[in-house]
Parts: C-alpha cells; structure tokens; sequence
C-alpha cells in the first residue's frame, strides 16, 4: 500500500472516530453537571434526571434507523447530518435559558448521536478489510471506551474552572467548535456514498422499533430514580410483544419483496445472535460498573468526581491495548478470543469481589484489577465486533452496526437498573457499608460476566460446527470418486 493510501485510510478513520467519541463523551458528560444545573436553573431531581435519560433514549431508539439511513442515503451524508445536527443541539444545550428546554435540547442533541454513530462503524467495514479493520475497530473500541471517561474527567474539569463564567454551559458549548472541525474534516476526506441502496425507508418499521425500544430504555433509565413505579414494569411487559410484532412485520414485508427496516433473516443465525447477547451482557456490566464505582469512590468512601474518573484511566487504557493485541492474533485465536476475554472479566470482578470481602481497601489494588477487567472487556469487544462485521455481506452493514450499538446501549440501561439497584440497596452510610456493597455488586458482574463468557464459548462453538458439517456435505462426493480421481 503507497504511503498516500495508508495517510488517507488513516485520515477518514480519524473522522469516523469522531463520531462514537463524541456521543460516549455526552452521554456521560452531564452526570457530574447536574448539581451546577440545579444550581442555576432549579431544575428538580425528575428533570435532572431527564437531562441524562433524554439522550439516552433518543439516542437508543433512533440507532438502527440511523444506521438504515446511512445505507439508503450513504454513510457520509448521514454522518454529516448527524454531526451538524448533534453541534447544533449542543449549541441550544449550552444556551438553554430554562430545565425545559435543555431537556428538549439533550433530545435532540440524543438522536443527531443517533444519526452520526453508526456510520462509524459501517464506514469501517466498506473501506477497511483483513488486518486493516482490525487495526480499526480496535481503535473504534479505544474510541468508545476513552469517550465514557473522559466524560465523566472532562465534565468535572470545565465545570470547576468555570470558564468566563460558563459553569455547567460549558461542558456542551465545547461541542460547538469541535463539530464544526468534523463536518470541514468529513467534506474533506470522507469518501463519496458509492456503496448506496435506493430503496424507501420503512417508516412502519421506524415506528414499531421506536416504541420497542422506548419500551425497554425509557423505564429503565428512569424507573430506578422513580421508586418503579407500575407503568415501568407495565413498559418492559409491554415490550416483548412489541419486539415480536416488529420482527413478524419485518419478515413479513421482506417476503412480499420489500425493504425491511432490519433484514432479521440475514442477522438470525445462531453465530450473530449469540454474539450480539454476548456484547450486551458483557457490555451491560462496564455501564454498571460505571455508576456503582463513581456512587462507591464518591459517595462512600468521599472522593472527588475528578479522582473517581482517574480512577478508570486504567481500565481504558488496558480497553485500547487489548484492541492492538486482538488486531495481531490469528484468525484461529480471534475466533476464541470473545470467550477468552470474558473470562478474564470474570476473574477481574470476582478478584475485586473477594478482596474487598478480605477487608482489604488497597486501592493500587483496586486499580490494578480494573485493569485487567478493562483488558478483558477490550478483548471480548474487539474480537466479537471483528465478528460480526465478518459474519454479514457488505450489503448488511447497516444492520450490523444499528443492532449491535443498540444492543450495548440496552445492556447498559439493564446493567445500571439493575446493578445499581443492588449496589443502592446494599448501601448505607459509611466507607464500611460502602465497600459491603461495592463487594456484593462486584460479585453480581463477575456472575454477568461468566453468563457472557458462557454465550460467547457458544458462538464460537456454532462456527466450528458449521465448518465441520460443511466438511461432511462434500465427503460423499469425494467417496463416490474414482480412485486418485480425487487428487
């Protein structure tokens, strides 16, 4: 490859990135902003919690129609409008002259996330192939991983300098100018949507899936603050049915010839579902431990919101290692690597568990095995996001994309519901409850993480079997062949 080449690969992987950081970084910025925002605009603890969860949910339930757009109307112009419509949104956020309207503000500013993120991933797999997308999701998971902490660092950071006066204004504010240098960057080295499907979106679709998704993220991304109330458990029943409803009508349309929203067929295999179960549980425990670890350093045991962030820096950093490390092993290797690192999650957590149990607080310690729980969390993803852009066509990208960032992003509304719960009801006043819970919490992640490795071996375990009876098709042909025919 000429060295111009491999600059301008480096160049558009350089814009596509742009995009999952920046949505990760947002979607955990405003945690550490919402006592300046009470502050400022007395909002109550409903609304504030709407600041979080209004991007959150915008951002879930529009995910696979932004990614389905990308494919209808290309990768680039939709990551353009994403872009432009997430700085936009940040713009109003930082302006908002009340609660209401920066809520408004987060919604929206939510679904150009929406629009932008998974063009990410479908740009990789149309213009990066063999150890090239390797090198590219490992850097795409380096990506996501930084952005949540560096959120929760960042946030901290402007607010406590309080820049002309800005406070909390200014964690979105700083959105502005960096978006604008990734729409001139996206002009400039994007290449044109030559990879396009002209085909009507399925607005039917849009909406079933919506609702579907609403459902799910919507209470619990509010319920846990709310005391659960019964519309919550009413959402998630309601569901189910939704989901089943959406997936009938989807294969219904694709066998009258139509253009699904989700082409469930293509993604039905056992390999893909398997995989995509195992990123949401495994993925729904780092979400988790991201608010339980934050209520655990700060609440508990008094830290600051800068120090409980630094606290993770080597967990990400390990994240990123664990990207190089995958995008260097063999094919063989990759294939079990989903698994593999699971386990090590596994072990991370248990280890946490157990030591804090022991009624040891080290906290280098602490450090140190979340790290090797970032390092194991890193191979699973790289490795099992390898996988799935490889088990699809080209032509699927888009639905690769979509479903596998929705899944994460539902495996973390149901880890933080569900773990921090745990941790919230396990806790009580005092460093020596805190660490009570926090070691009860961890020992429930080190059980998610060991369900994933479990569904992860499967996965891989359904490749072999497929290679293997593919094996036994073609033996008969051989055995009726002449002898030496054969060779």
């Amino acid at each position: 490859m000429a060295p111009t080449r491999v600059v301008r690969k480096s160049l558009v992987l350089g814009v596509l990135l742009m995009a999952p950081f920046m949505a990760q970084v947002d979607a955990t910025i405003a945690n550490v902003a919402t006592p300046s925002i009470h502050a400022e605009l007395g909002a109550s603890g409903a609304v504030l919690e709407l600041v979080i969860s209004g991007y959150l949910v915008a951002f879930a339930v529009l995910l696979i129609t932004g990614a389905r757009l990308g494919q209808t109307h290309g990768y680039r112009r939709l990551f353009l409008a994403g872009i432009g419509t997430f700085s936009l949104a940040s713009l109003l956020c930082g302006l908002a002259p009340d609660a209401d309207a920066l809520v408004g503000a987060r919604v929206l500013q939510g679904a150009g996330a929406a629009l932008m993120f998974p063009q990410t991933l479908t740009g990789i797999q149309l213009n990066f192939s063999g150890g090239a997308r390797k090198r590219a999701i490992g850097l795409y998971a380096i990506a996501l991983s930084s952005g949540a902490v560096i959120g929760q660092i960042l946030g901290g950071a402007l607010i406590s300098a309080d820049l002309a006066g800005t406070q909390w204004r200014a964690i979105f504010l700083i959105n502005v100018p960096i978006g604008i240098a990734g729409i001139l960057a996206g002009l400039r080295y994007l290449p044109t949507d030559a990879h396009r499907l002209c085909r009507r979106v399925d607005l039917a679709g849009v909406a079933i899936l919506s609702v579907s998704v609403l459902l799910v993220v919507l209470p619990l991304s509010v319920g846990r603050s709310e005391g659960w109330p019964v519309w919550t458990w009413a959402c998630l029943a309601a569901s189910l049915p939704a989901l089943a409803l959406f997936i009938a009508a989807q294969r219904r349309l694709a066998d009258r010839g139509g253009a699904p929203l989700v082409d469930v067929r293509a993604l039905s295999t056992r390999p893909i579902l398997c995989g995509l179960a195992t990123l949401l549980a495994a993925t729904g425990t780092y979400y988790a431990l991201l608010f339980t670890l934050a209520q655990y350093l700060q609440r508990g045991l008094g830290d600051s919101p800068l120090v409980s962030g630094l606290a993770l820096v080597p967990w990400v950093a390990a994240f990123g290692v664990a990207g190089q490390i995958v995008r260097r092993l063999p094919s063989q290797l990759v294939r079990r690597a989903p698994a593999a690192g699971c386990l090590l999650l596994t072990a991370a957590y248990t280890a946490i568990s157990a030591t804090l149990f022991a009624g040891c607080h080290e906290e280098l310690l602490l450090i140190v095995l979340l790290a090797i729980g970032g390092l194991g969390l890193g191979i699973q993803f790289s490795a099992l996001i390898a996988h799935l852009t490889n088990a699809v066509h080209a032509d699927h990208a888009a639905e690769i994309s979509g479903v596998s960032t929705t899944a994460t992003q539902i495996g973390g509304a149901i880890g933080v519901a569900a773990i921090g719960t745990l941790y919230l009801s396990q806790s009580q006043a005092g460093a020596a409850h805190a660490t009570h819970a926090f070691a009860v919490t961890a020992l429930a992640l080190a059980a998610v993480a060991m369900l994933a490795t479990a569904i992860a071996h499967q996965a891989t375990r359904l490749d072999r079997r497929e290679r293997q009876g593919r094996s036994r098709r073609h033996t008969p042909l051989l055995d009726s062949l002449p002898a030496g025919a054969a060779h």
